[in-house]
């Protein structure tokens, strides 16, 4: 079952806690989370940090909204290896402290994430870029359309290029980045044929390793480095702090345009401000929380849930960006996010 999460889907504009671990904890009082009135929420990160200014770090922060709004208490574990028996071995110190809700984060954890709302009927769980099937009834699947956020990156990318050639640095080759990074390829062809030229095919490097595809910043930069070498003077950057060191190598060129990802990184990678124009967004922060909310309130169902997805705003690019191309992108970006004009990306 699909659950719109948000009816609307624009949007441009350690202390230990009592754990034995080799992963990063945080450190809010959960001595009372056996206590029925204190709602207790735990985040298990994928191989990335509560830090990496993209995607992690927008759950943890939806995740300590949603606890705020509940008069609740938040933690969470960074897992330090990408295994199945990492992510079931962090979810049960929560599960073992009497969590209420458990909320892990990435594609990567789907596996150990539905075992453990099998094993543990009484904690709700919100898997983030997980899509669930025959979930049980305490299993949601947060989810986007990843490919339309890509796309109108794509299509804006096909307007601001010179030369014709644009790219994507991205982190691990799964279902959620490989729609940010097919969607950006489409939109920019889809730009391309709405002008009467031929671009180049764009480039999508992706990173091959998944112990640290999203934690590589160095790889990251080295790709970006290699793209502008060739030519490539809009790229497209996705995968955590891997994408983070694209950005940061892109903005030591003048004249080449970067995009960011999952959140809008103008504030979150300020050094990234002399290329980035945009950042094809998914809203993990604002649909966390919703869905914490009504983990809360107990209207919380089993099953895949969609939350937000558009382009951040154009910042210090606004002025620099024609009129006649950013109309073109705001009257594309409601057609493409409400399904109207298709992505082209096929799972």
């Amino acid at each position: 079952m699909k659950k719109r999460l948000i009816a609307g889907v624009g949007a441009l504009s350690l202390a230990v806690l009592g754990f034995a671990m080799p992963s990063s904890v945080a450190a809010a009082d959960d001595s009372k989370c056996a206590d029925a009135a204190v709602l207790c929420i735990g985040v298990v990160t994928d191989i990335g940090h509560v830090d990496d200014k993209s995607f992690n770090q927008a759950a943890w922060e939806g995740a300590q909204a949603g606890a705020k709004a509940a008069g609740g208490v938040a933690n969470y574990i960074e897992s330090s290896a990408a295994a199945d028996t990492e992510y079931a071995k962090n979810i049960k110190l929560f599960a073992d402290k009497k969590y209420d809700v458990i909320v892990t984060v990435g594609f990567l954890e789907a596996n150990a994430t539905l075992a453990a709302a099998k094993q543990y009927p009484d904690i709700k769980f919100i898997g983030v870029d997980q899509f669930v099937s025959d979930a049980p009834a305490n299993l949601a699947g947060l989810n986007f359309y990843e490919d339309r956020a890509g796309f109108v990156a794509g299509y804006l990318a096909g307007y601001l290029t010179k030369t014709g050639k644009t790219g994507a640095v991205v982190g691990l080759n799964i279902p959620p980045v490989y729609r940010f990074a097919e969607g950006f390829k489409n939109g920019v062809a889809h730009s391309a044929a709405e002008q009467g030229k031929k671009f180049a095919k764009t480039k999508i490097v992706y990173h091959p390793a998944a112990d640290n595809a999203f934690n590589d910043p160095a790889f990251g930069a080295a790709n970006a480095a290699q793209m502008l070498s060739q030519g490539y003077d809009v790229i497209f950057a996705a995968g955590g702090n891997t994408g983070n060191g694209a950005l940061l190598q892109i903005a030591k060129t003048p004249g080449a345009y970067c995009i960011g990802v999952d959140t809008d990184q103008w504030g979150t990678v300020p050094e990234a401000q002399p290329c980035l124009v945009t950042s094809a967004m998914k809203l993990i922060d604002k649909g966390v929380a919703a869905l914490i909310a009504q983990a809360k309130d107990g209207s919380i169902a089993g099953g895949n849930y969609f939350g937000e997805v558009g382009l951040a705003p154009y910042h210090d690019f606004e002025s620099k960006i024609s009129m006649e191309i950013q109309d073109k992108v705001t009257a594309l970006v409601p057609q493409v996010l409400d399904g109207t004009v298709p992505t082209g990306v096929k799972l």
